[in-house]
């Protein structure tokens, strides 16, 4: 059995115990993003997983918008990234 080099870490440990791999990322061909998709994206930059210019890459992401998933994400969790709850967690 042969492994593929990769740069980085192959997997990670999430403070709630549970392990993240590469393979947990969405697919590069996502185009419907949900909140559970964006999550794991931003939970695998944070971690180090993978970088932020990587992810940008990966997903034809702009700074801005990876911004606002990571900062949504931290001022009120993964609800926050819903679309239909930008209302709701958006500042006046």
């Amino acid at each position: 059995m042969y492994l593929k080099k990769v740069e980085g870490p192959r997997a990670i440990r999430l403070p709630d115990g549970t392990v993240m791999t590469i393979a947990d990322l969405p697919s590069i061909k996502t185009r419907r993003w949900v909140a559970s998709r964006k999550a794991a994206v931003v939970r695998g930059v944070l971690y180090g997983l993978i970088s932020q210019d990587d992810a940008m890459k990966r997903y034809g992401l702009s700074d801005e918008e990876f911004g606002e998933w990571a900062t949504a994400m931290s001022s009120h969790g993964e609800n926050a990234l819903k679309v239909t709850a930008l209302k709701k967690y958006r500042q006046p």
